[in-house]
Parts: C-alpha cells; sequence; structure tokens
C-alpha cells in the first residue's frame, strides 16, 4: 500500500503508439462508428415515421437501437479523437463516467436481447394470443426493466473498481474496462468485484438459456410450418439473432474472465472490439434492414424525399 498515489488521470495506450498505425486506428473507428449511426439512427427514424411499424418489436428494436448508440458513443469517440490528437489521457471522473456508461449500455443491451427472443416467441409459438400477451403497457415494462437491470450491475461494478487504491494509472486498452482497472489495483482485497464480475456472468448465461430455449420452441413451431419457404425465413431470421448474441457474450465473458493478456498480443483489445463494436455494427442489419417491412418503410422513405426535391422550386 506504500505504492498507492492519488490517480486524477488514466493513460489509455490502446492499440499502438505509431502514427501510422494511430491513422489506421482513427480510419477504421471512425468507419465503424459511422456504419454504427448510420444503421441504428435509420431504424429510429423509420419507426417514428412509419405508424406501420409502431408495433412491440420494433418498440424492442428502437430501444435495442439507442442502447447500442449509447454503447458505442460511451468509448469509440474518444477512442478516435486520442488517436487524432495523438493523447492517451482521459481524467478520473471521465473514465468512471465512461464505465458506467459503456457497463449500463452493454448489460441493458443483454437484458433487452432477453426480452426481444420473448417476444419473438409469442408470437411465433402463440400468434393467437400475441396482441393480449404483448400489450403495450407490458413492453414498456419490460424495456424499462431491461434498461433498470443494466443500471444496477453498472453501478454496482463501478462502485466496486473506483472504491479500489491505483498503483498505477496506465491501462492497456482504449476505454477503461473492469480487467485492466482491476490489473493496476494495489489491492490485493477486490474479491467484492470478482464475485460481482461472477454474478454478472451468470446473469449473461442466464439470459442465453433463456433465449436458447426462447428459439428452441421458435425452431420446433417452424418444423411444424407447411411452407418451405417460411421455414428457410424465419431460420435465415433466427439463426444470426443466435450467432450474433453468442458471440457478444462469449467475447464479454472472456474478456472480463480471462488474466490481461500481454500487450504484444493485443488479444485483449481484439476481443474488446468485437464484443463492443462488431454486435452493434450488425444489429441493424441482421434485425431489421433484412425485413421486408423495413425495407418497405425506407423505400417510402427515399420516395417522399425525391418528390419533395422534384416538387420544391
Amino acid at each position: 500500500m506504500s505504492n498507492v498515489t492519488i490517480i486524477t488521470d488514466f493513460l489509455l495506450l490502446g492499440f499502438s503508439d505509431q502514427q501510422e498505425l494511430q491513422i489506421l486506428h482513427f480510419v477504421v473507428f471512425s468507419a465503424m462508428y459511422l456504419a454504427i449511426l448510420i444503421g441504428n439512427l435509420l431504424i429510429i427514424i423509420l419507426v417514428a415515421l412509419n405508424t406501420h411499424l409502431q408495433t412491440p418489436m420494433y418498440f424492442f428494436l428502437v430501444n435495442l437501437s439507442i442502447l447500442d448508440l449509447g454503447s458505442t458513443s460511451t468509448t469509440i469517440p474518444r477512442s478516435i479523437a486520442n488517436a487524432l490528437m495523438n493523447t492517451t489521457r482521459i481524467s478520473y471522473s471521465e473514465c468512471m463516467a465512461q464505465m458506467l456508461f459503456f457497463l449500463f449500455f452493454m448489460s441493458s443491451d443483454i437484458f433487452l436481447l432477453t426480452v426481444m427472443a420473448y417476444d419473438r416467441y409469442v408470437a411465433i409459438c402463440h400468434p393467437l394470443h400475441y396482441t393480449s400477451v404483448m400489450k403495450w403497457g407490458k413492453c414498456i415494462q419490460l424495456a424499462g426493466g431491461a434498461w433498470m437491470a443494466g443500471f444496477l450491475n453498472a453501478a454496482l461494478h463501478t462502485g466496486t473498481i473506483f472504491s479500489l487504491p491505483f498503483c498505477s494509472n496506465v491501462i492497456s486498452q482504449f476505454f477503461c474496462e473492469i480487467p485492466h482497472l482491476m490489473k493496476i489495483s494495489c489491492s490485493d482485497s477486490y474479491s467484492s468485484e470478482v464475485w460481482a464480475l461472477v454474478f454478472s456472468s451468470a446473469l449473461g448465461l442466464g439470459c442465453f438459456v433463456l433465449i436458447a430455449m426462447s428459439y428452441v420452441q421458435i425452431f420446433t413451431a417452424v418444423l411444424r410450418m407447411p411452407s418451405i419457404a417460411n421455414r428457410q425465413k424465419a431460420f435465415s431470421t433466427c439463426i444470426p439473432h443466435i450467432i450474433v448474441f453468442s458471440v457478444l457474450l462469449s467475447t464479454g465473458i472472456f474478456s472480463y474472465v480471462m488474466p490481461t493478456s500481454s500487450p504484444s498480443y493485443h488479444l485483449d483489445e481484439m476481443l474488446a472490439v468485437i464484443y463492443s463494436v462488431i454486435p452493434p455494427m450488425m444489429n441493424p442489419l441482421i434485425y431489421s434492414m433484412r425485413n421486408k417491412d423495413v425495407k418497405t418503410a425506407l423505400w417510402k422513405l427515399f420516395y417522399w424525399k425525391l418528390s419533395n426535391k422534384k416538387t420544391s422550386p
């Protein structure tokens, strides 16, 4: 404990301190963030403007888009700015806020994906009871519960981590992540955070089990469908959902449970990109852009814009 110093800021080392790699980092992250912004904002705009899309399923999709925008906006812009300005500093309070909001959005994302799986289970396995089961009041409660559970999980981890003393301010990651902050802690008494991580991992695995059970029921119902086209459509929609969620959960848990790796291999950074950036970039394409109703709404929006341009003086 004699090595404890007052930490006023941290250094986010990121991927590399070489200028060429920093430029590559800036370009790649900017492109990914732009794709995330366009895809998720487009879903929000389409659902807001098209009354045919204002159903429980698209209500949950809008919530998912907001969470994806929130999680990536918490980490990527700061990383892009650091690469552009060739700096690594982030203040103590900014690091704490970044961890809180990132965990809040990511945790809520996982809980919401579980709710969405339940929504699809009711829609496919009990279509006659869907309107009576998925009423707007219940949808708001389910979405609100996902947001609340995510915030409580984030507050638990943030409060536990930042109650620890730190012997170093060097974080070998492009954002403030729990394992790397635990690594630079001087205290050996972070068992409370270890148990919090075990608890969160158990919650994540519980969500995965619920989603898997929902999709088993969905696949069973789909296999009973007489139409081969309907079966192929259902499978092509559901299987990508499971793949993306599995990648998100497995890489996330692996990043938080495994010991921090050697910086020379950049395994931690790669895993962080996979679970924090790739799903928000893919979710609009998987959950919405392959949907016929969304495509129709998108064409109507473009047609309306073109019509306004032609009629304008």
